[in-house]
């Protein structure tokens, strides 16, 4: 790598804050903004099981405003400021099987988790980014956000599309003071959350964990690449886009599929 390079990825100095940053696709960010030289916080609803865990971490459940401000007040008192926040938090929590599966229950828990934790994230820690020109938001979606299947994702899917929306008005809306945001919106990737889904479907379709596997990427069109998505892959376009490689950027979402998406944009 040439120092010019080293330059444009390099995060020394930054404060990183990453949100469900304990396992998954949210460790990986983590390991990866460290690794570039950031500081990093992590947060997450429980403590993380291995000890001499590498990061600042603070318990915090991103569904409850009480926690969340709680949780800024410590960074705010312990870093002051921060440069870079990663709202990675959410999953896909209700059942299966459409729109007359689902409970009103259903639907709240899946808009908390995977749209209104990310707006009181935002809203609390916005105060204390820098408006530097250098500091990112960067909000972890799904590209369920923009192909729905409906037997399988559909609270999650809304959820995750209005993410999208509300990202892009951000944007828009704190361009002017420096901080830029994006969205990433990753396909199948193999992460304990997903193997856990295509066990459900499998056990909800009476199939093996291979059959299921391969009927849910059929339903998707099939991934062009002929695999899934390894957690790092995704952490890798994450510190792309938080680094001073792409100052340039931002309102945009970038899908991370192997080619999945049957649409442009």
């Amino acid at each position: 790598m040439t120092t010019s390079t080293q330059m444009l990825s390099n995060l020394q100095g930054k404060t990183a804050v990453v949100t469900g940053g304990t396992k998954g696709i949210g460790r990986a960010i983590a390991d990866k903004l460290a690794l570039e030289g950031a500081q990093v916080i992590v947060t997450a609803r429980t403590k993380p099981s291995e000890e001499n865990f590498p990061y600042h971490f603070i318990a915090a459940d991103a569904t409850s405003g009480e926690q969340i401000a709680a949780l800024t007040a410590e960074i705010k008192s312990k870093f002051g400021s921060i440069d870079i926040l990663v709202n990675n938090v959410g999953g896909a929590t209700a059942p299966m099987g459409g729109h007359s599966t689902l409970t009103d229950e259903d639907w709240e828990n899946e808009l908390q988790l995977n749209l209104l934790s990310a707006i009181r994230i935002d809203r609390n820690l916005i105060p204390i980014i820098k408006t530097d020109n250098g500091s990112a938001i960067v909000h972890i979606s799904s590209v369920a956000g923009r192909v729905t299947l409906w037997n399988l994702n559909l609270a999650y899917s809304v959820a995750k599309s209005a993410l999208n929306t509300y990202s892009k008005a951000l944007s828009n809306e704190l361009v002017s003071k420096g901080i830029r945001v994006l969205t990433v919106s990753p396909g199948a990737t193999k992460t304990p959350p997903m193997q856990q889904f295509i066990s459900d479907f499998a056990a909800k379709q009476g199939l093996t964990y291979e059959e299921a596997s391969k009927k849910m990427l059929e339903q998707t069109g099939g991934i062009p690449m002929g695999r899934m998505a390894e957690p790092e892959e995704v952490a890798n376009l994450v510190h792309f886009l938080v680094s001073p490689a792409a100052s340039y950027l931002t309102g945009s979402n970038f899908a991370i599929d192997g080619g999945s998406l049957p649409v442009f944009a």
